[in-house]
């Protein structure tokens, strides 16, 4: 694999052309000055974005989506949102999937209760209801909405469906609100880096394989961060389109914002079996195309992979790591418990070492990346005839739809996976994030699914809790898996696996999703379960804004995992106020509890009493600002938490990560590069001031920032803000960068988060 950050052209598809500084290029010498110049407009992603702009200047665009999409952890937020800001009936096909099913059992009746109300949302404002067990919500946008130029928004990090010629993307749920409320999704055009695909993989080398070597490769260094992966190449018609699917929807770990593939008549054809053959059509770059970055990836090189604990980027070849499994894994324990160091927990990887190679306990394929139907057929290649064993590994195979599953029996694969031990489940995304599955304390678990972040696997480190994850294919799994649980690369399979014509059955989507697109009933009432709580009410930013740190992490990245766990919260998600009482309970338990002790203050001031007249810690900072001769106007201030991270927001869409910090009375992060663009976004939408600074040491918890006139100075349009930090022990002045907000995204902050914006807006209107 081969990176080069100085652009290149592609010729024709085929003929690639690196800038090098100083050089000549004689391949452009058949193209007039012109067509080099509109090079930038070729590539496929430009020509889609330019359909769905409503903006009038390039580099600044406001897109409209052709489809939504949200899963049952995230789907009530956006509800919640649209309808506190008064959505009256969806302008788009907006389909929420119940296939995170989270937790049935930890909140009683919750979980079946928002179901509930989803699907009276459906019939009420017009949307597509998927039941729970019907498929994993990627999977069912591939079959039944992705298609060739469109883009769909969902509220999940994953979502991803490029070689479909679809442009994708996972953002928190207030991104999805707007597009409800017939607005648009703001951003300054990425940068488009091309993937270069030659060679065709090796037997035994599967999708997970090359996206784990491929975010290996570009994750640490942010080579593709918040950029657009267009991939060509003579590679791409190599692989199946499962494949393609495979290696797509894992490139959300990579941290790029979409991804796009070239098409073909393997596209035609998936489409075609899928019933939508009128979705297909080709798409290329033009003749000459002009691309920022370039990545050559070589299939033929790829080996199998294994992503060893806590990143999908702690990537090696399956061999490698044989060939020096006591140095690479003691790596890996101490990177490991660094992190878990908050709980004086440890890893010991290398107890699972047994005459020099690594056992595993457990393996599962499932989900959007492992659950396709070639995976799967191809892990029960290797295993037909023999045997999981009974020395306590598992296997557990969850089957990404309905469809696939009925394929699966229908061909008897499901027959020849359930003789080995192995159990085959329903559609289900819980192994993916903790919701099933769960190893006992100490176990390592090998997955094909897209992440292994710590605690993603489900173990609880407040309760002494923890076990490990690792991202393999399926094949090496069921490689392992035949081998007793043995690590071993699917390459050690002699084969041969069968060749299987997948046929599409729609027959249990026709009879059990709701699709109410176009065909809104106001009338219907919304079903309320006695968990479902209101978005509260959250006060609007006043002129001077008064910060105490709360938390100060200073890992490289944070997660969103770790901002707010998975597992037991996920019953909360449609309960601002109970959810919030995860946040960072994996990381700093102490958080909760700090950020409560803040929001009365801000609760005094609007109950209309003065905490700075009474309260000793406020009466402290007072007298300490005044000393440095800068004062503070206590009419006209408010007080919240503040969080310090040296890059948070790494991972999944789920808007909690930021809401929770604001119900908690949280109203600004400091940090020095936000991880994704999505965690960015959902702080300006729940009214969290995105500050970023590269001179500002780590805040110590404790300490206060005051940030006077940051009101006007936001409104105004002003990116740089300066600040008075206030430590035990000194009082320093500090400059904060607001980096690039839109006129929209500062009005929003002003408001105090989204919902404010458009019940005020709502009332603007109203008074005209």
């Amino acid at each position: 694999m081969k990176k080069w950050d100085q652009g290149a052209y592609l010729i024709s598809g085929s003929i690639l052309c690196r800038r090098e500084p100083g050089k000549q290029l004689p391949e452009l010498a058949a193209f007039s000055p012109a067509q080099i110049a509109a090079a930038p407009t070729q590539t496929i992603s430009y020509r889609i974005l330019q359909a769905h702009d409503r903006s009038e200047t390039p580099e600044r665009l406001r897109l409209r989506f052709d489809a939504l999409v949200a899963q049952d952890m995230t789907y009530m937020g956006v509800l919640q949102t649209a309808i506190a800001s008064g959505v009256e009936k969806f302008p788009i096909p907006f389909v929420m999937s119940s296939c995170h099913n989270a937790l049935c059992m930890s909140d009683g009746t919750s979980n079946e209760d928002d179901h509930r109300f989803a699907m009276g949302a459906a019939r009420k404002y017009g949307g597509i209801f998927l039941p729970t067990h019907q498929a994993v919500m990627h999977q069912y946008m591939r079959e039944q909405y992705a298609g060739c130029g469109k883009m769909i928004l969902g509220a999940d990090s994953h979502t991803r469906y490029g070689p479909l010629g679809t442009m994708a993307t996972g953002e928190g749920g207030g991104e999805l609100a707007k597009q409800l409320l017939g607005k648009t999704y703001d951003i300054r055009r990425p940068e488009t880096v091309l993937v270069y695909l030659t060679g065709r993989p090796v037997p035994g080398v599967g999708p997970q394989d090359v996206a784990l070597a491929f975010i290996g490769e570009v994750f640490r260094d942010g080579f593709v961060k918040n950029r657009i992966l267009e991939f060509c190449g003579p590679g791409v018609s190599s692989l199946s389109m499962d494949f393609r699917n495979g290696i797509d929807v894992m490139t959300t770990e990579s941290a790029a914002m979409f991804s796009i593939w070239q098409t073909d008549e393997k596209t035609r054809e998936y489409l075609s079996v899928h019933g939508r053959e009128g979705d297909y059509r080709p798409l290329a770059p033009g003749a000459l195309a002009w691309y920022d970055r370039l990545v050559e990836l070589d299939l033929s090189q790829i080996r199998p992979m294994i992503a060893l604990p806590f990143h999908p980027s702690n990537a090696y070849p399956i061999q490698t790591l044989n060939e020096n499994l006591e140095d690479i894994l003691a790596e890996t324990e101490k990177e490991c418990d660094r992190q878990m160091a908050a709980f004086g927990l440890k890893t010991d990887l290398r107890s699972k070492i047994e005459n020099g190679r690594l056992r595993v306990d457990q393996g599962v394929i499932a989900g959007c990346a492992g659950g396709l139907f070639e995976n799967i057929s191809r892990a029960a290649d290797i295993l037909r005839g023999g045997s999981i064993g009974s020395q306590g590994f598992q296997l557990n195979v969850y089957p990404a739809s309905q469809p696939i599953l009925y394929q699966l029996l229908e061909q008897g694969i499901a027959r020849d996976l359930i003789l080995t031990g192995a159990n085959l489940r329903s559609a289900f995304c819980g192994p993916c994030f903790g919701a099933g599955d769960i190893p006992f304390n100490g176990g390592l678990s090998i997955r094909h699914t897209t992440r292994n972040f710590s605690n993603r696997e489900g173990s609880r480190p407040g309760k002494g809790q923890m076990a490990a994850v690792a991202l393999m294919d399926a094949m090496s799994i069921a490689a392992t898996a035949a081998n007793g649980g043995i690590l071993t690369p699917a390459t050690d399979f002699p084969g041969p696996y069968t060749p299987r014509v997948y046929t599409f059955n729609p027959t249990m989507y026709q009879k059990r999703v709701l699709n109410c697109f176009g065909r809104a009933e106001p009338s219907v009432e919304l079903v309320q379960g006695p968990g479902i709580g209101a978005i509260p009410k959250l006060p609007a930013l006043r002129e001077h804004l008064l910060l105490r740190c709360a938390a100060c992490i200073t890992d490289p990245v944070t997660t969103t995992d770790e901002l707010i766990p998975n597992g037991e919260s996920a019953a909360y998600r449609s309960n601002f106020e109970k959810i919030a009482d995860y946040t960072l309970s994996a990381k700093v338990p102490e958080y909760v509890g700090r950020c409560k002790a803040i929001r009365a203050w801000q609760q005094a001031i609007t109950d209309g009493t003065d905490p700075f007249s009474s309260d000793e810690t406020l009466l402290w900072a007072l007298a300490r600002f005044r000393e440095g001769g800068v004062e503070l106007d206590p009419a006209n201030t408010c007080v919240g938490s503040l969080l310090y991270a040296n890059s948070p927001g790494d991972g999944s869409a789920r808007e909690y990560a930021a809401s929770n910090q604001k119900v908690l009375g949280g109203w600004a992060n400091v940090c020095r590069q936000y991880a994704t663009k999505r965690y960015r976004s959902n702080l300006i939408n729940w009214g969290v001031l995105p500050f970023t600074s590269q001179t500002v040491q780590p805040v110590p918890v404790g300490s206060f920032l005051l940030l006077p006139g940051i009101r006007s100075l936001l409104l105004a349009g002003e990116s740089q803000v300066h600040g008075w930090l206030l430590t035990q022990e000194d009082l320093t002045q500090v400059s904060l960068s607001l980096d690039e907000l839109t006129a929209k995204e500062r009005q929003i902050l002003a408001a105090g988060c989204l919902v404010n914006y458009y019940q005020q807006e709502k009332r603007d209107h109203h008074d005209q």
